[in-house]
């Protein structure tokens, strides 16, 4: 007895060949592993937050989070509109990321703050090369998202930066 399901091929209508479907939708599931990846260590940090500017780091990385998991379903319908297929699991999530988990038992909150700017910053490399891609095959939809999402993850690097400076002079 054969137990496989049966699978419908998908066929959403686009204009967009099959290569640039295929090329698009893995660079966008990428990013979406990543985001989900940092949405979870930014959740991790901001529950584990100690020290004296408490309040204000837990604030911060709890809108911070809020921000990153807004992308995730914009993105991965993004690639549905395409045709493509995108994140099923978690198992698949942990096979595409490219952000490192950290399941450290404390980290410092200067050390989560940089790790956080770090991985907000190679999320920006990232999204430039996903960015590369759908330019490439002309999807200005993705494009124009990888966009607005490229000026946030710079916000937050930005904003984790500047929670973490020690008063030193150098102005802004």
């Amino acid at each position: 007895m054969n137990n496989a399901k049966p699978t419908a091929r998908l066929a959403t209508p686009t204009d967009l060949g099959a290569n640039a479907t295929k090329d698009i939708s893995g660079a966008i599931n990428a990013l979406v592993a990543d985001i989900f990846a940092l949405y979870l260590k930014t959740k991790n940090f901001h529950w584990h937050m100690s020290g004296p500017h408490f309040r204000d780091y837990h604030l911060l990385l709890d809108e911070q989070a809020d921000q990153i998991f807004a992308m995730t379903d914009v993105l991965a319908e993004r690639v549905r509109k395409i045709g493509g297929t995108t994140i099923r699991s978690i198992g698949d999530i942990s096979r595409q990321q490219r952000l490192a988990d950290n399941d450290a038992p404390y980290v410092d909150p200067q050390d989560m703050l940089a790790e956080l700017r770090e991985d907000n910053q190679r999320l920006v490399a990232a999204m430039r090369e996903a960015h590369d891609t759908c330019d490439e095959h002309n999807d200005v939809a993705t494009t124009s998202l990888l966009e607005v999402y490229i000026d946030e993850a710079e916000r937050r690097a930005w904003f984790l930066y500047e929670a973490s400076r020690r008063g030193e002079p150098g102005g802004h």
